[in-house]
């Protein structure tokens, strides 16, 4: 099998498929390939978080905003069909000196734009009456939001494919096509595919990818557990975490680290996180970890203490270690362009990065500038290489 297209797209996770259904409106003849089945990386090992209250002051807030614009603007006529939800986020702080941090972020996003509202310990319970007692007070950020992350890769790339794009499965990327320096499209075992543009957005497995062209694209998998409760009858209305959470996700620390995150679906089961570790690809089981995340949930809802959890599931995030995402064309191996690295943010950002890589590879202006993101960055940085196990 052989084929030519103008966009390739290694991946059919949510980022992978919302570039393809952004391309396929612009009229980009458009092939996605995965080893498996669409979603079934990282997008469905996570809880479908578009969160901008963890976001500091710089480049990702500014791409989480653009985001939010999308997904409000271009994607709101779909959203029922991923369970979008205007949620809001509640960030919970217990101690004086969490509290004293919260609010200094506060000030920082609202002075850049960010809708939040200071919380008092009575205007909390409010909000969410079967939080702790020990809350000090918290931050409600309106705009934060959920979606059902398979069901948005689901739905994406069959919008997509009404435009024409195909999809193949079982198509595991083993090698690059090259016409000199340029990369021309992809070796598989489903046979070579040729594009005009190929996309690495194969999520924790990019860096295996820019690999294949002798490129340093340094994501790394960073491991996370999830548990999933009993169907209740709605004790948890927002997206509900601890201050602690903020720096979980802002450390490049390889160790274990846990804090409390716990939210509803509409289904009534309740989703509660969250753990990062840096353990390469292994899939063995930490106890310890699942201890800590429950340990902290009933902390941050005591009610949790006698809720029973029928299942868990863990996943890695693809990181980087300036924690940015790796986004646009790789001036060291033309006709590559990238779009990974969004570490636990890669469901919020897939609608900011299908539409903007859209753009580019159209030939358009983007609504942002990709400067911030740049594949080349890491040479300038002198980052060293990294080892990933298999494309996607």
């Amino acid at each position: 099998m052989s084929t030519t297209s103008d966009v390739l797209v290694i991946g059919a996770g949510a980022v992978g498929s919302a570039i393809a259904y952004f391309a396929s409106l612009r009229g980009l003849s458009v092939t996605v390939l995965d080893r498996g089945a669409p979603g079934s990386g990282t997008t469905s090992r996570c809880e479908g978080n578009i969160l901008v209250s963890d976001k500091e002051l710089g480049p990702e807030l500014e791409l989480m905003r653009y985001s939010l614009s999308v997904w409000h603007g271009d994607l709101a006529e779909h959203g029922h069909l991923w369970e979008f939800e205007p949620k809001g986020g509640v960030i919970v702080a217990s101690q004086e000196s969490s509290m004293a941090s919260l609010a200094r972020l506060m000030s920082a996003q609202s002075s850049y734009g960010v809708a939040v509202e200071q919380l008092d310990p009575t205007r909390l319970r409010e909000l969410e009456p079967h939080v702790t007692q020990a809350a000090r007070g918290a931050a409600f950020y309106p705009e934060d939001c959920q979606v059902q992350p398979m069901l948005l890769a689901a739905h994406l790339l069959r919008l997509a494919r009404e435009n024409g794009p195909e999809f193949v499965s079982g198509a595991e990327v083993t090698a690059l096509l090259r016409d000199g320096d340029r990369v021309t499209g992809v070796r598989t075992p489903a046979g070579d595919f040729h594009s005009r543009a190929v996309v690495n957005a194969a999520g924790t497995w990019a860096a295996r990818i820019a690999e294949l062209a002798h490129v340093n694209v340094p994501v790394n998998p960073r491991r996370g557990y999830v548990l999933v409760t009993e169907p209740l009858p709605p004790m948890v209305h927002h997206k509900v975490y601890a201050a602690e959470y903020v720096d979980n996700v802002g450390s490049s620390d390889e160790g274990l680290q846990a804090s409390p995150v716990v939210e509803g679906t509409p289904a009534g089961s309740i989703l509660i996180g969250s753990s990062r570790e840096r353990v390469g690809f292994d899939q063995s089981l930490n106890v310890e970890a699942l201890r800590l995340i429950a340990a902290n949930a009933v902390a941050l809802f005591p009610f949790l203490e006698r809720t029973r959890i029928i299942r868990h599931y863990h996943g890695f995030r693809p990181y980087c270690p300036d924690h940015l995402p790796v986004l646009g064309p790789d001036p060291r191996a033309p006709g590559l362009w990238h779009a990974c690295g969004h570490e636990g943010a890669g469901i919020g950002l897939s609608a900011a990065t299908g539409k903007l890589l859209a753009q580019a590879l159209a030939g358009e202006r983007t609504d942002m500038d990709l400067a911030p993101f740049a594949p080349e960055r890491f040479d300038r940085q002198n980052t060293g290489p990294t080892h990933g196990e298999s494309a996607a």
